[in-house]
């Protein structure tokens, strides 16, 4: 392998880690301060997927789209979060698990009959649609880069909004103690409905910005969602930091992986994930 092909698998593997997180942070916010096990999350990733394709045609613009479904996400969340996932905080993981693989099929019906069971296609706006040359024969598109850097600044507001705002310490405090964060006057209620609307907010904004790159179609939102879990598991459940060293980790084992060892690449993920466990049990990092 060159220089330039080690450059460019770097980059996709980086580009890719970083959709993982966007997808991993969010399980791994809802999991570790609210303790449900999401097995729908995946399917928020579709929702934003099929949501940038809907939108786009009906504004026009890929931009409005994405800021547009990004909000409606959100508020779907909240709203989700309020009627359905309330109830489920003090019940059995078994519980939760059966609700949130009930609620796949349901996505999955409602996605059917909303957008239909073809599959879709966006195009890369135009003003992104260049690449940036690095040999006579190979480029880069200048759209995974942005697909990039829209990741990182999302990392970095996610960051800021944890570790350095009033809520973020509520929510801190939420994860840490729950009953005390509540006797001390915290609003867990309002912080629960906040987190999975961010988390779920989170996943649709990665479904919008891979789908320009990816087709549309059904069940898409199951495959993401075992590698997130595996990339929860890996940097440890309730760490946001834990996610994206897992996410890139992840990223680069896997698509270095498929060029260098392709024979064995679909299963070089799962053995990261076995000898993370088995030395550090808890994952990279502890909530």
């Amino acid at each position: 392998m060159d220089l330039a092909n080690f450059l460019i698998q770097l980059l996709n593997s980086v580009q890719y880690g970083l959709l993982l997180f966007m997808l991993a942070a969010g399980l791994t916010l809802i999991f570790g301060i609210m303790g449900v096990v999401n097995l729908a999350h995946g399917s928020f990733y579709m929702l934003g997927a099929y949501l940038a394709w809907a939108l786009t045609r009906q504004i026009g613009s890929f931009t409005l789209a994405v800021v547009a479904g990004a909000v409606l996400a959100f508020a779907f969340g909240w709203v989700l979060e309020k009627l359905l996932f309330r109830h489920f905080y003090h019940r059995d993981h078994l519980d939760q698990v059966l609700l949130t693989f009930g609620l796949i099929y349901v996505f999955e019906e409602l996605r059917s009959i909303a957008w239909g069971d073809d599959v879709h296609a966006i195009q890369v706006p135009q003003a992104l649609a260049a690449s940036i040359p690095l040999t006579v024969n190979l480029s880069y598109p200048v759209y995974r880069l942005f697909m990039s850097g829209v990741c990182i600044l999302l990392a970095l507001a996610l960051y800021l909004l944890i570790s350095r705002t009033r809520l973020g310490m509520k929510i801190r405090a939420g994860a840490f103690n729950h009953d005390m964060a509540e006797a001390l006057g915290v609003n867990i209620k309002r912080i629960h409905a906040v987190v999975f609307a961010i988390g779920v907010a989170l996943a649709a904004i990665a479904g919008m910005i891979a789908a320009p790159v990816s087709s549309l179609y059904p069940n898409m939102g199951s495959q993401v969602l075992i590698m997130c879990f595996v990339v929860v598991v890996i940097g440890g459940i309730g760490s946001v930091r834990g996610a994206l060293i897992a996410a890139l980790l992840v990223g680069a084992v896997d698509t270095f992986g498929k060029v260098l060892l392709p024979q064995v690449a679909g299963m070089l993920v799962y053995m990261l994930m076995a000898a993370v466990l088995l030395f550090k049990p808890e994952g990279l990092f502890k909530q």
